[in-house]
């Protein structure tokens, strides 16, 4: 296997001025998007995607999917029926078979030691579509979103998001872990509110920087301030049992208007999808004038077709 290869597993597996070229070519491929305009870089050769999943999922799918085809690649679609990762032989067994036959694959699985694995015995590089611990695409294409709603003056992405406050009010899960990872890298500030036993554990999050993040008991002053406020649903996929307990835990973390009034004017309001209106977030909020959760989806799109440029292609002028 090369030592070349490289993998995206977690948000800090990429270095800040890589997210600086990713966040261009993710503006530069939607702006051919947009104007309908070829751009097939992977058309010929022909490059392949395999596409697993263990945790179903409609954004995760259509954007890679799509986005591998516009790109003028071809995809392979396995779901837990067909793939039988870990069960009918052992994972570093199907690392070692679909990396000969493809050329990227994205895993949308549980445990990150899983993926992982997976990893460590490919010939190709790994993306992670999502795990219980982490969700780097998603956190990729939030922060693309920032960028583009709110550029810097000097027009260089990174400016956009350094010294940023973004508010995290809901479950200390694979989501908030990643913003901290973010955060720390890219040099802004997470606001992180949580009930009691569902708080964000920095060991987990992989971060040394314990400055990145401030915990608030009270949501609402965690909100007070931020430039971006963000949250998601209170069960995630594989907690369903714990549902009901979960909903009287959270009761208090709906991300309200009161809420929003707390953040600075021009704030903005996330969810990576799909949003329980009335529980994790009102539908004044997410269906408001400063809501923008229907362009950071399509945005999974295009970040994500920029990075399987980069991690196949490499840094592309």
């Amino acid at each position: 296997m090369s030592t070349s290869i490289r993998h995206y597993l977690q948000f800090k597996d990429l270095g800040a001025e890589e997210y600086a070229h990713l966040f261009e070519r993710a503006a530069f491929i939607k702006r051919k998007f947009k104007a309908v305009e070829k751009y097939q870089p992977f058309a010929d050769p022909d490059r392949t995607l395999a596409m697993i999943f263990e945790k179903a999922s409609t954004r995760t799918r259509v954007s890679f999917e799509a986005g591998m085809y516009q790109m003028g690649g071809s995809v392979v679609h396995l779901t837990t029926g067909d793939s039988q990762l870990g069960r009918a032989e052992p994972i570093e067994d199907s690392a070692r078979v679909i990396s000969r036959m493809v050329d990227l694959v994205m895993i949308r699985t549980f445990e990150q030691a899983k993926i992982e694995r997976f990893a460590a015995h490919s010939r190709v590089p790994v993306i992670n579509g999502l795990t219980n611990e982490f969700h780097p695409c998603q956190i990729l294409a939030d922060l693309f979103t920032l960028v583009e709603y709110r550029p810097a003056p000097s027009g260089k992405p990174l400016d956009a998001i350094r010294g940023k406050v973004v508010a995290w009010v809901g479950d200390g899960n694979n989501m908030a872990n990643t913003w901290l990872q973010a955060a720390e890298l890219l040099g802004f500030t997470v606001h992180v509110s949580t009930p009691g036993g569902y708080e964000v554990d920095p060991v987990l999050a992989g971060i040394s920087n314990r400055g990145c993040y401030k915990v608030f008991k009270d949501p609402r002053e965690a909100c007070r301030g931020a430039d971006l406020v963000t949250t998601d649903v209170w069960t995630s996929m594989g907690f369903e049992a714990e549902n009901e307990v979960r909903r009287q835990a959270f009761a208090q973390w709906c991300v309200d208007e009161a809420m929003m009034q707390l953040a600075k004017p021009d704030a903005l309001f996330m969810h990576c999808l799909p949003a329980h209106r009335g529980e994790e977030v009102a539908a004044e909020v997410i269906d408001g004038p400063q809501s923008v959760v229907w362009d950071e989806a399509e945005n999974r799109m295009h970040a994500q077709k920029a990075l399987m440029e980069y991690l196949l292609l490499g840094r592309v002028a």
